[in-house]
């Protein structure tokens, strides 16, 4: 167990933020162990690496700087009683278990210690949802001439069906649909399932763009919930984007996905004069990008005019203008598949 550990998800202090996300991607863990030479340093998480970019730390920052010294781990001289306690509370999916020394022996996985229970103990969460499911999908023609975009196919289900258990998982059962392009299709198909969901459809009589819609709620929804789009599905857990939303105070949160694009060529930043001022062989550029789920606040919905074309940056500039706030949670390039274009339709398939 151990040594496979070493070879697989250990890495130096030194590696940079964006390098460790690269290697949880790769290996599709998230925890990663910290040694420098054989010195056990600690564990560093997913969750670690996304409150430091919620706090603006640069992703070229590397481990050591980040490194939680106050984790809480297990030690040989506990009991297996202890360990499986400290589990249960931390929800730990990996609990590394130390000697005397600080140094690390043996490792206990949350698959192992708690076999019979698939999720962790948590709290369900039980907001509305509202699905935006009314676009003509025009990148994924010819298939959405014949079949709306949120019935796609993607192994066994419908990407419609993936998000909607998704979220029925964390507690969340009340959904509301917006529709517009083939909405009989829609309704139909969902009508015929044997898991039946508890949907509210409403429809649109002309294109409102991406938020516009949900002003047919007004009066409707009186808590926080979620939207989303039929585009993508992400691997995180939304009640960790919640509690994020609700502690930091935010009127909405959107989910983006940490991108990172390498220039192929040495990238020269020039002064005055055109003279040079620095040099950079073949930079990772790395941007944070809208996956297309937020959580707003019900005030929102009064933000959003009746009978108008309004997309979701025209309410995020709104709710910016009037000194609101707007967050952002970030989530790992792996964790976020997107079908909205061809060739991401086809590399979903393959991954699923």
């Amino acid at each position: 167990m151990i040594d496979s550990l070493y070879n697989r998800l250990s890495i130096n202090p030194s590696v940079s933020l964006l390098g460790a996300m690269k290697i949880m991607d790769d290996n599709k863990t998230k925890t990663l162990f910290v040694f420098n030479d054989e010195h056990f340093e600690g564990i560093i998480t997913i969750g670690d690496i996304q409150r430091a970019i919620i706090h603006n730390v640069d992703l070229n920052t590397p481990v050591s700087r980040i490194l939680d010294k106050d984790k809480i781990y297990g030690y040989v001289t506990e009991s297996e009683a202890s360990i499986r306690e400290k589990m249960s509370r931390l929800r730990a999916e990996v609990m590394p278990i130390l000697d005397e020394a600080g140094e690390l022996v043996d490792v206990r996985l949350w698959n192992d210690m708690f076999i019979s229970e698939t999720e962790h103990s948590r709290e369900l969460i039980h907001l509305p949802v509202v699905i935006m499911a009314g676009g003509k999908g025009t990148r994924l023609k010819p298939i959405t001439n014949v079949i709306p975009k949120p019935i796609v196919p993607i192994g066994d289900k419908t990407i419609l069906e993936t998000i909607l258990d998704q979220f029925e998982a964390i507690g969340c059962t009340k959904f509301y649909m917006s529709v517009n392009y083939k909405a009989d299709i829609i309704k139909y198909y969902l009508s015929q399932l044997d898991h039946k969901y508890d949907i509210e459809f409403f429809q649109e009589d002309k294109p409102l763009g991406t938020i516009g819609s949900v002003s047919l709620l007004k009066g409707k929804i009186d808590t926080p919930f979620f939207v989303s789009n039929c585009d993508s599905i992400n691997e995180q857990d939304y009640r960790d984007v919640y509690d994020y939303h609700v502690s930091n105070q935010n009127d909405l949160t959107i989910v983006t996905m940490v991108k990172s694009f390498k220039i192929p060529y040495g990238v020269i930043e020039t002064g005055e004069d055109g003279l040079m001022v620095s040099l950079s062989e073949k930079p990772d550029l790395t941007y944070q990008v809208n996956t297309g789920v937020y959580i707003l606040n019900p005030s929102c919905i009064d933000e959003i005019p009746e009978g108008e074309l309004f997309h979701i940056t025209h309410l995020m500039e709104k709710i910016k203008a009037r000194g609101g706030r707007v967050g952002c949670f970030p989530v790992s390039e792996h964790a976020w598949k997107d079908m909205g274009e061809w060739p991401e339709y086809l590399k979903m398939i393959n991954i699923l």
